[in-house]
């Protein structure tokens, strides 16, 4: 596990959408963008379905994130973030993440998910392993 510092937690914590790229059955990329945020040390995602990237992670947990910043480096680069690693699924608690999540995306006083009794969904925890990308995170 590599340990996020605080300029890449800052970005996880934003509004900034997250990029979600995980390995088809036949190896191929599939990419979604999610709404994320950091639990502890993991980056967690909330699914109310189990669709495609859910059962991606379900057989093969590997994935990386891509979060695009707002500064501009030095060489005037925009910055980036690029996080590989490993996720879990746990079930239930998507509509609580999305809840929590949805006021840093949507703001303070969205109700998300819009409906009454949605599905337990799943909660995606992702343990960072490698860090890249341009910006201060990157070694």
């Amino acid at each position: 596990m590599v340990s996020l510092g605080p300029e890449a937690r800052a970005l996880l914590e934003s509004s900034a959408l997250v990029h979600m790229v995980t390995l088809n059955p036949d190896g191929s990329p599939q990419v979604s963008i999610v709404w994320a945020g950091l639990d502890g040390d993991e980056i967690v995602s909330a699914h109310m379905h189990r669709g495609l990237k859910v059962r991606n992670v379900d057989r093969d947990p590997r994935l990386s994130l891509s979060i695009e910043g707002t500064s501009l480096n030095a060489r005037g680069l925009k910055e980036y973030l690029v996080v590989h690693g490993r996720a879990r699924l746990e079930e239930g608690g998507a509509p609580e993440l999305l809840q929590r999540l949805a006021h840093v995306y949507l703001g303070p006083d969205v109700r998300f998910p819009p409906i009454d009794d949605p599905p337990a969904g799943y909660v995606m925890r992702i343990t960072p392993e490698r860090v890249g990308g341009v910006g201060p995170w990157a070694g």
